[in-house]
């Protein structure tokens, strides 16, 4: 799996059902990685897309129980490898290094 198909995977395993644009403003990918990332997971039949009623130009993405099960795994090994790095460091560094990357995220 491409690192934005997972990045997709993830936006939807932990928000739920959201539009394209909206895992790109969180992701702050390019809509056009999003949009292929997007394609190969429908592939897979890790997602489907529904279409809004009022307004046919906005499709909402949702994960199928094949991709529900694809997240919970990969989110395990994710968690898994997190406390693996984590053991080089202090409770206290775990600590300042999460809250910096989280700033970093925001900018």
């Amino acid at each position: 799996m491409l690192r934005t198909e997972w990045r997709v995977l993830f936006h939807l395993g932990v928000y739920g059902k959201l539009t394209a644009k909206a895992i790109c403003e969180r992701s702050k990918m390019h809509k056009t990685k999003i949009s292929r990332a997007v394609a190969r997971l429908e592939d897979r039949r890790f997602l489907t897309r529904e279409r809004d009623a009022d307004d046919r130009r906005q499709e909402y993405l949702e994960l199928t129980p094949a991709g529900r099960a694809a997240y919970v795994e990969l989110r395990g090994v994710a968690m898994d490898y997190d406390a693996k790095l984590a053991e080089a460091f202090s409770e206290g560094e775990v600590d300042i290094l999460r809250k910096l990357l989280t700033h970093l995220a925001k900018l």
